[in-house]
């Protein structure tokens, strides 16, 4: 029996690599499997990675795209909502026909009566207003109503230091802003008293009397006679409407 230190190692060159096993020894790429395995795994990795961007740009695309479809409903509908209807909305008007009340009021600016007569001020709304060419009786047919809805239905504001004209150049007074100063000053009446509250937001009751008078305040004597002198008209009773058997009033 030979001895140990007679036993030499096959080299490489000897090798047979049909064995199982020795190409994979005899090969650099076999000690590097760390790295061959590793691959496969990067690339899963970056699929989802792409597939994820991809979702991710196409839902934001979609939601942006969607919400801007939201924004243009919104402004386009704000635009159709005409300033009456956001009046009524504001200050919770009751329906058309749920009141009926008159009220006489006079406007003077530097001694002159703004004609509410004129066509531009009538029927501009259908909860209060002038009509039949009246220039100082307005009708209120809903409850609730301020009088910023009268002026806002053509083109007029008053603040308690304003009085803001909007109206056509073609009226007895031109437009502008008439602002209270040194020497003029812009006061309210209702029913003989001085109003110090906001008149926009007074809401009258059948025959009120409403005095408002910008510039100097020796007039409003003359004014307040002036607009006691006025009729108010009684409202119309309903009369009853027969249909059939049902009579409705």
């Amino acid at each position: 029996m030979p001895e140990d230190s007679d036993k030499t190692l096959p080299k490489d060159s000897d090798s047979d690599y049909s064995l199982p096993g020795r190409f994979e020894e005899g090969n650099s790429e076999y000690f590097d499997a760390e790295s061959i395995k590793s691959k496969p795994k990067n690339r899963v990795i970056l699929v989802i990675a792409v597939a994820f961007v991809i979702v991710s740009s196409g839902f934001f695309s979609y939601y942006f795209m969607n919400q801007n479809e939201i924004d243009s409903r919104i402004v386009q509908n704000t635009i159709n909502v005409d300033p009456e209807k956001k009046l009524v909305n504001q200050y919770g008007v009751g329906e058309y026909g749920s009141d009926h009340e008159h009220a006489a009021i006079a406007v003077f600016v530097d001694g002159e009566q703004l004609n509410f007569g004129l066509l531009q001020f009538q029927l501009s709304s259908r909860y209060i207003h002038f009509e039949n060419h009246n220039p100082y009786l307005i009708h209120k047919h809903a409850t609730g109503v301020p009088l910023e809805m009268l002026f806002a239905s053509f083109g007029m504001k008053i603040t308690p230091d304003c009085i803001i004209l909007n109206h056509d150049e073609s009226a007895d007074i031109k437009p502008g802003r008439f602002c209270t100063g040194q020497d003029q000053s812009l006061v309210f009446y209702v029913n003989g008293e001085e109003y110090y509250s906001d008149i926009s937001q007074y809401v009258f009751k059948h025959n009120d009397r409403i005095l408002v008078s910008f510039g100097d305040t020796e007039s409003i004597s003359k004014h307040l006679a002036y607009l006691e002198s006025l009729k108010i008209y009684d409202i119309p009773k309903k009369t009853p409407q027969y249909s059939g058997n049902d009579i409705s009033v």
